[in-house]
């Protein structure tokens, strides 16, 4: 489709390697802030999700359900050192023991 307003994406990064991937996250969100487009991406990376989202819904196991909602907090424009703050940190912490208690 030529110009969307919205962008579905599943998995669009799996395959890359972290170099690459992080390229395309910055690519992402530059298209994202550009555009200013809705983006539904969906991903097992926590802390993609936390890098490129304002928004996480993570859903539970099966049967599928929405489990938790979570604003992330972060402006924009957003750098890979966003990553290696305490704060970023805590959200990955936050989501993957609430993905461990789920599970």
């Amino acid at each position: 489709s030529y110009d969307p307003r919205i962008l579905l994406m599943d998995e669009p990064f799996g395959a890359l390697d972290a170099q690459t991937r992080e390229a395309m996250n910055l690519e992402l969100q530059r298209i994202w802030m550009e555009t200013g487009k809705t983006v539904v991406l969906v991903t097992h990376s926590i802390a993609e999700a936390v890098f490129l989202a304002d928004r996480i819904v993570l859903l539970s196991p099966r049967p599928g359900r929405v489990d938790l909602i979570l604003d992330v907090p972060f402006p924009r424009a957003r750098t890979p050192d966003l990553q290696s703050t305490p704060e970023f940190q805590e959200i990955v912490r936050r989501l993957r023991r609430r993905l461990s208690e789920i599970s």
